[in-house]
């Protein structure tokens, strides 16, 4: 187990203070999502990922992939936007069988409505509020770190 003491008190309070800010950050902008567009940050996944898709379609793995998904989550977050009309189910193959995705125009049009406000909200509680230089530090360190601890298969 590792002992409190390998890092120091300062090191402590600033690693509290980051993992405290990175999480009301994102609940702020869940909570924005859902007031604004009612709709949850899993739903605003799914859908920014079928938007930047070529033809606005995929197949269910290739979402799996994509969002770092289990297929289970997925699959409940598939039957909720589509209970929602926001995704249709397309047929491929030589079987016919429903493996696909596509966004429905409902479906563009809620995610275009909520990229929108998404990224205002990101510039107004993220954005604005850095320098040039602290945003310089914070993309060097992030892409260091996806470097480092990313799967190389993963995409991203």
């Amino acid at each position: 187990m590792t002992d409190l003491r390998d890092l120091e008190p300062d090191e402590w309070e600033f690693w509290s203070s980051w993992t405290r800010a990175q999480q009301l950050l994102a609940r702020e902008l869940d909570r924005a999502l859902q007031r604004d567009f009612g709709i949850s940050k899993a739903e605003f996944s799914v859908l920014v990922t079928l938007w930047r898709a070529d033809g606005r379609e995929l197949r269910v793995g290739e979402l799996s992939k994509s969002l770092g998904w289990e297929k289970s989550r997925v699959s409940h977050q598939l039957t909720r936007v589509e209970r929602r009309a926001f995704v249709t189910r397309t047929e491929s193959g030589a079987s016919g069988r429903r493996t696909g995705l596509r966004l429905t125009a409902q479906g563009r049009s809620a995610v275009q409505s909520a990229i929108t406000g998404h990224a205002g909200n990101i510039r107004r509680h993220f954005f604005d509020t850095l320098t040039a230089q602290q945003a310089d530090a914070i993309r060097a360190w992030s892409e260091q770190t996806i470097g480092r601890l990313a799967p190389a298969d993963d995409g991203a």
